[in-house]
């Protein structure tokens, strides 16, 4: 673990309870009983792999690009999982396609993007050029903490350089066969910024897990949360329960129906994950109802009540 400050400059043992970001106060006698101060923001996911755990993205982010390219790489679902971590985090997400100058149809990719909601902004920059610190410049301010999150081979790291100035960490071109990326960032770094601000690069993940995010996925679907307070049943599961307000906005072509399948995909991974991290952790609570419902609509049984 690397830890730097004001005449400190070291590395210490990892500690599972501190990610990139965070902030210590250095006990210099005994690193292991260093601090950890209060994060105004943290982004964690469930843990790849069949072990339930909690793994720590980073901290004390203020402002989160969600990275993707104007090619194959580009999965609006994909995005959404981006955005429903970030808010739940209480962080500013902002939209940002890259690769824009080999494709006829980048305008596309940002309006398919645009569409997602109206309060995320979306930006589209070629990476490489020297576009990227002027257009960032307003959330890499002193004081500020911006990050890049997305797949390997989006320009995560080339963008990284780009505002830093100078070519610090090695990039790799796609695959041109399936648009993927290589691996280049393989841990999370933060780096100074000319400005004074600081901007974490993250490696690519390739599986995105959400967990303690209710919050999140409400907050980004919030016209069909409110659809479902109007529905009949107080725990429908907007499949074929009579009554259903989601299910009539879609039959009136108000509600896209895809859409729809990703947010109820989302909130039942959400509520079963997090049922399942509460319970190896020995805690119990309201998620477990959650879990079972989601369970059950899984099913495609019904236990609805009025």
């Amino acid at each position: 673990m690397h830890v730097a400050g004001d005449g400190i400059d070291q590395i210490l043992a990892p500690r599972s309870d501190v990610t990139v970001g965070d902030w210590l106060l250095l006990d210099q006698s005994d690193p292991s009983q260093s601090e950890l101060l209060a994060r105004k923001s943290l982004l964690k996911r469930r843990a790849p792999g069949k072990e339930l755990q909690v793994q720590l993205i980073a901290a004390n982010i203020d402002t989160a690009f969600i990275v993707s390219s104007c090619n194959q790489d580009f999965n609006i679902a994909r995005l959404e999982r981006y955005i429903a971590l970030v808010l739940e985090a209480e962080i500013t997400p902002v939209i940002l396609l890259t690769k824009p100058d080999l494709t006829a149809e980048a305008e596309g990719y940002v309006s398919e993007a645009a569409r997602i909601s109206p309060d995320v902004e979306v930006l589209s920059v070629n990476a490489r050029s020297q576009a990227p610190r002027e257009m960032l410049a307003p959330w890499c301010k002193p004081g500020q903490t911006i990050g890049f999150l997305g797949s390997s081979g989006v320009g995560k790291s080339t963008l990284t350089n780009a505002l830093i100035g100078h070519s610090k960490i090695a990039t790799q071109a796609i695959r041109e066969d399936d648009a993927r990326g290589r691996h280049t960032t393989t841990s999370r770094r933060i780096h100074l910024l000319p400005e004074g601000g600081l901007v974490m690069d993250t490696p690519g993940m390739r599986e995105l897990q959400l967990t303690d995010a209710a919050s999140g996925i409400s907050g980004l679907f919030a016209d069909l949360e409110e659809l479902a307070a109007q529905c009949k049943f107080r725990d429908c599961s907007h499949r074929a329960e009579p009554g259903c307000a989601v299910r009539a906005a879609v039959e009136a072509g108000v509600v896209d129906p895809e859409r729809l399948a990703r947010w109820r995909r989302l909130t039942e991974e959400e509520a079963i994950n997090s049922a399942s991290l509460s319970t190896r952790s020995g805690k119990r609570g309201p998620k477990g109802k959650a879990a079972r419902k989601a369970l059950r609509a899984k099913s495609g049984r019904r236990y609805n009540t009025p």
